[in-house]
């Protein structure tokens, strides 16, 4: 199965939350009601040196996913 690079998640356990999920390396999930972001990726020196760079590039990716997707909504 393919799976789009992001997705859109919530839960009524945490009503005021809104997550983006990112299915790409580094793999996170953002809450996007605090910017908490949960990476759901083991990372060794090699590997931080890359996040460090992408970690503000999907992040803003993540929110203009987000954005993009309420306006879907709204029309």
């Amino acid at each position: 199965m393919e799976l789009p690079k992001y997705i859109l998640g919530d839960n009524s356990d945490y009503p005021n939350a809104i997550f983006i999920i990112h299915t790409e390396f580094p793999r996170f999930i953002i809450n996007l009601e605090d910017d908490e972001v949960e990476w759901l990726e083991e990372f060794d020196q090699h590997d931080q040196k890359e996040l460090e760079t992408e970690t503000e590039n999907v992040i803003k990716e993540a929110t203009a996913f987000y954005d993009r997707e309420i306006a879907l909504y709204q029309e």
